[in-house]
């Protein structure tokens, strides 16, 4: 897989509560395009629950193979036992942009760490079973200037090549911004700089956005 390559991401949250002897576990997860956004998630729900021992989470905050972007936390619980099965989880379900807070209500009676690592590991698990996702394409946008009568070029070339118009600007000139697939661009690049007889030349904008 290459930095160029769709990849999954969660189409909307999921929950998943089931209790362990007597501790009552709530696997949270959601869509955290960032890690910002990841930690503004995990305090949503430290709020949401909290009177609750234990918020336990883990994040995968960009593509799902980019360990730079991955944290977690045991809150609390004995090292190893919470944070980093939830990751675990989490790293190995191809799923990226995503975090996972598992709430912990203790009901008195010791889990042990094995029972630990079973319980947040597990409910991270059964909350990704029944997760939604959608396909994430990288876009990269191009900047393009044109004369009138090649508008209706652009566009068709647009249509081939599943890309969008952004932005317009018409003066003596029509100045383009497009939006395409980034494993697409430089065909398309290509084949415009060929229909238009080596007249119009697209050039990168912005390097690599998300759509």
């Amino acid at each position: 897989m290459t930095a160029a390559d769709p990849y999954q991401v969660p189409a909307e949250p999921a929950v998943f509560e089931e209790e362990i002897k007597k501790s009552r576990f709530i696997t949270y997860l959601a869509h955290t395009p960032s890690i910002e956004a990841a930690k503004a998630f995990v305090q949503h729900i430290k709020e949401k629950h909290y009177d609750a021992r234990h918020n336990c989470w883990g994040f995968v905050a960009g593509r799902p193979e980019d360990s730079m972007k991955w944290g977690f936390s045991d809150d609390g619980e004995p090292s190893g036992t919470a944070g980093k099965p939830i990751l675990a989880q989490l790293s190995g379900s191809g799923v990226g942009e995503i975090t996972a807070v598992v709430t912990r209500y203790s009901g008195g009676i010791k889990l042990g760490t094995g029972g630990l690592v079973k319980a947040y590991g597990g409910g991270v698990q059964q909350a990704l079973g029944v997760l939604q996702t959608k396909e994430k394409i990288l876009t990269t946008d191009l900047k393009l200037s044109c004369e009138y009568n090649q508008v209706s070029l652009v566009e068709a070339l647009l249509v081939e090549f599943g890309g969008q118009q952004q932005h317009a600007d018409y003066a003596d000139r029509v100045a383009m911004v497009v939006s395409l697939d980034c494993r697409k661009a430089d065909a398309f690049r290509a084949t415009l700089f060929n229909r238009s007889g080596g007249q119009i030349s697209a050039v990168v904008n912005v390097e690599v956005s998300s759509s």
